[in-house]
């Protein structure tokens, strides 16, 4: 029997440490990665934003996080902000506030939002600058929601798509926060 020399043993023992730690770490690896791919999968949406039609809530490169399950067990609100993926092509996420809900007749007159013949327009401080023009009238569809950018004079929305209507099953989740660039939680 050839015994093993120390130096020999210690190389050995080293090499199984070595070999042991770098299976426990691609471990760790494997689980965070799978983590991040379900919490994005099933319970987040992340957006970067690439205009400025969301402007001054949401400007230029921010980056927002939305609920995937927002909308499960209730339906999206007025003034809420939406992640969805534009009517006609789902490789583009958008973001935009939710302004008519289903059954709702929307229309812009001066640049004014009023639903359903409302004596008084919408009122919708958020909007960036002074807004002009006359659309509609549109009647959303159940199931839909019609969206406008915040940067009203800046946004391609509801008002000039073919398809002026996100349907329910598009939208992807409601924004609740934005986090880089700045942090900020939008109040509903």
């Amino acid at each position: 029997m050839i015994k093993e020399k120390p130096q020999q043993q210690k190389t050995e023992s080293i090499k199984s440490v070595l070999k042991e730690e770098a299976q426990n770490w691609s471990k760790i690896v494997v689980l965070v990665v799978l983590a991040m791919v379900l919490f994005n999968q099933l319970l987040m949406v992340n957006a970067t934003i690439p205009t400025a039609s969301m402007e001054n809530t949401i400007m230029t490169n921010d980056r927002v996080m939305a609920l995937r399950q927002a909308y499960r067990f209730s339906d999206p609100a007025r003034f809420d902000i939406i992640i969805f993926r534009y009517p006609g092509d789902d490789s583009l996420p958008f973001v935009k506030r939710v302004i008519g809900l289903p059954g709702e007749t929307v229309t812009i007159r001066d640049g004014l939002v009023f639903i359903n013949d409302a004596q008084f327009p919408l009122r919708d401080n958020f909007v960036k600058g002074p807004v002009s023009g006359n659309h509609g009238p549109f009647l959303v569809p159940e199931d839909s929601y019609f969206v406008l950018g915040d940067n009203r004079g800046n946004s391609s929305d509801s008002r000039t798509w073919a398809d002026p209507f996100v349907h329910r099953s598009r939208i992807l989740g409601r924004a609740i926060f934005k986090y880089y660039r700045g942090f900020a939680l939008f109040h509903y």
